[in-house]
């Protein structure tokens, strides 16, 4: 009898919970099946209820705050011209188009993404994506408007472009700007969203992954039009990036953006790259003081000579110059290809920490420097004045 009475209870014990736990959800233990996790619970109506998020639910929020925002950038090019992806050593930028001689109709082409920062027009994309100065640039938005580019400033420090769009053009309300984020507090392995015009034809492809690493340092370009850029402190990701991706944002789970889409590794699967957004941020407050990018310049265009490279090679580490523009600061001060740029001002130009784009950075407009090159197996010392970059 005993045992009956204990089996009993334990009967009833079970069905009570049972009981609790359909009244705060019916489905909740599907939900936990599915993946869906249950974060809070609300009053609604006098029924507590369970607010359930997802990976699935937190992606289409973000896509549904964000995506108006993400544009398409097209140039008008003869008909048979494409895309083509720039390919530097083992990384690939995207956007710039090949530059043929057709004599056929012009058509317009995507070439790249971008997303917008202010209401009345104000567009963040990559370099690369508007490198052909020559050219004419139209936007095109995720409703399909049209707009053509008025003005185009190209940062001559990072692998940054602002445009300029006028909302009027459509008698449209005012555009959607993003939220910008903050890339010094990135995790590896948080979750990131990448959205932008895959293959210059899909507008508004979204993808998802984590961040993959952090202040990685790489040097893309195409390695036929004789262009490179090194591009140091990049954000990896395993968010799939594509042609056309350029210039698009890369997303935080609060639907911030917290990088510019840039680059991807050709021989490798899920590893793309891109540009952080307090980058960006710095780009677009140098902006607004001047109308312009106001940069120090020097006038080279530079591969980083590793330690490892070094001493295969009998060479020093430091900045090996590929080529000196003509009437720069550097040709003034008599710097030559294949000259190795060792230190500036006594701080040793590095690979991992210091390479010579961010020491000059760090300088300003009208400041002279000392420069110890190695030439030839010897030690030189020179000085230049830095100025400011020409608009490109």
């Amino acid at each position: 009898m005993r045992k009956l009475i204990v089996l009993l209870v334990v009967l009833i014990i079970i069905l009570g919970l049972s009981n609790a736990v359909a009244l705060y959800s019916p489905n909740l233990l599907s939900l936990i099946g599915k993946g869906q996790i249950p974060l809070q619970q609300t009053n609604s109506g006098g029924n507590q209820v369970i607010k359930v998020v997802s990976e699935e639910s937190v992606t289409v929020d973000i896509v549904k705050k964000t995506g108006p925002s993400v544009i398409t950038i097209a140039e008008t090019l003869p008909q048979n011209q494409g895309n083509n992806s720039f390919d530097f050593g083992p990384f690939s930028i995207f956007g710039s188009p090949d530059q043929g001689q057709s004599q056929a109709p012009a058509q317009p082409q995507s070439i790249g993404s971008g997303f917008i920062v202010t209401s009345d027009g104000l567009i963040v994309t990559n370099k690369h994506v508007v490198s052909d100065t020559s050219g004419k640039y139209q936007v095109i938005t995720s409703d399909g408007k049209k707009y053509d580019v008025q003005k185009i400033y190209r940062d001559p420090l990072n692998d940054v472009a602002l445009i300029k769009i006028e909302p009027s053009q459509n008698n449209s309300e005012k555009l959607n700007p993003v939220t910008l984020g903050d890339s010094s507090h990135l995790q590896v392995g948080q979750f990131v969203v990448a959205i932008g015009t895959a293959l210059g034809e899909f507008n508004n492809t979204v993808t998802t992954g984590v961040v993959s690493g952090l202040g990685r340092g790489i040097t893309a370009g195409d390695q036929y039009a004789g262009f490179s850029e090194q591009l140091n402190n990049v954000i990896q990701t395993s968010a799939a990036i594509n042609p056309g991706n350029s210039g698009g944002p890369l997303l935080n789970s609060s639907g911030q953006v917290i990088g510019v889409n840039t680059a991807v590794a050709q021989s490798g699967q899920n590893i793309g790259f891109a540009l952080p957004i307090n980058v960006i941020k710095d780009s677009i407050n140098n902006f607004n003081k001047t109308g312009q990018f106001n940069r120090p310049y020097l006038g080279v265009a530079y591969t980083m000579i590793s330690q490892d490279v070094a001493t295969l090679n009998n060479t020093p580490e430091g900045a090996y110059i590929e080529q000196v523009v003509s009437s720069s600061p550097a040709d003034s001060a008599g710097i030559k290809s294949g000259d190795i740029i060792t230190k500036v001002d006594g701080k040793s130009v590095t690979d991992a920490n210091d390479p010579l784009s961010q020491i000059i950075a760090n300088k300003k407009v009208g400041d002279s420097i000392t420069l110890e090159l190695w030439r030839n197996g010897q030690t030189l010392s020179v000085k230049a004045t830095l100025t400011t970059a020409p608009n490109q």
